[in-house]
């Protein structure tokens, strides 16, 4: 089986998608998280965890078990060099789209309406689901530094329509990722007390739910998706990847 194919299998996609899923301490706390937005608004909510986590299968999970309106905007790159002034209109434009409407107020308006508007998959790994479109995870890696204009854009146009934010929930699924030679690294959770103080800083701002496990934990979302596995198989892929279920799923696929 070819790496991506197993890639793929392995990686959650969309609200509908959760099956085998095994509720974890971590799952319980984002449920309470995403619950309060039912009578709530003006809250920006940051989904961290290192990548394998399965990040967006707890939030799709959880979306899923409650009576939530939700709006998750798909990030819709056709180049993966485009300049950061031309993503952020692009955005605009998908959500003007889906919407039938031409203002950035009526934007607004529309969005104030939902429960919460939600940022995962379909808008970070689009390219895993359309393969002629890049995600934005897949614009980042490209353009690298020069996101910072894109964030600087962001926090302006928040700056500029305050009133509006405080009108809606606003949920991210959120990595600061970090290439060392061809591993990939969570800025907010593979480097130890550094990551403690980026998470720090973040829940300074905004309200955080993260995503990890104790080891029983991954090994119970292990056998649920590989099927006649021993114990101590998966422990000693825990030692070298991580409490990472997607990363050990896959090596134990490719084995």
């Amino acid at each position: 089986m070819a790496l991506l194919s197993i890639m793929i299998k392995y990686k959650v996609n969309s609200i509908k998608d959760y099956n085998l899923f095994v509720v974890t301490e971590s799952y319980k706390k984002l449920y309470k998280t995403l619950k309060d937005l039912k009578n709530e608004k003006g809250r920006i909510i940051h989904i961290i965890g290192a990548p394998g986590t399965g990040k967006s299968s707890n939030i799709y999970f959880a979306l899923n078990n409650m009576d939530f309106e939700v709006y998750e905007p798909r990030f819709e790159l056709h180049d993966q060099n485009a300049s950061s002034k031309m993503v952020f209109n692009e955005i605009f434009k998908t959500i003007s789209r889906d919407f039938h409407v031409r203002s950035v107020h009526e934007v607004y308006k529309k969005l104030s309406s939902f429960d919460a508007i939600l940022f995962a998959d379909n808008f970070h790994d689009t390219h895993f689901i359309d393969k002629n479109l890049v995600g934005f995870s897949k614009w980042t890696d490209s353009v690298g530094y020069k996101t910072f204009y894109f964030y600087l854009l962001c926090i302006t146009e928040y700056i500029k329509h305050r009133s509006e934010y405080r009108k809606m929930n606003i949920v991210f699924q959120t990595a600061w990722r970090v290439y060392i030679g061809e591993k990939k690294y969570d800025l907010f959770s593979d480097f130890g007390f550094l990551s403690r103080i980026m998470v720090f800083f973040l829940k300074m701002f905004f309200s955080v739910a993260e995503i990890s496990y104790s080891e029983p934990e991954t090994i119970n979302i292990v056998k649920k998706h590989v099927k006649n596995v021993d114990n101590d198989i998966i422990r000693r892929c825990i030692k070298k990847h991580g409490r990472k279920p997607r990363f050990i799923c896959e090596a134990l696929e490719n084995r």
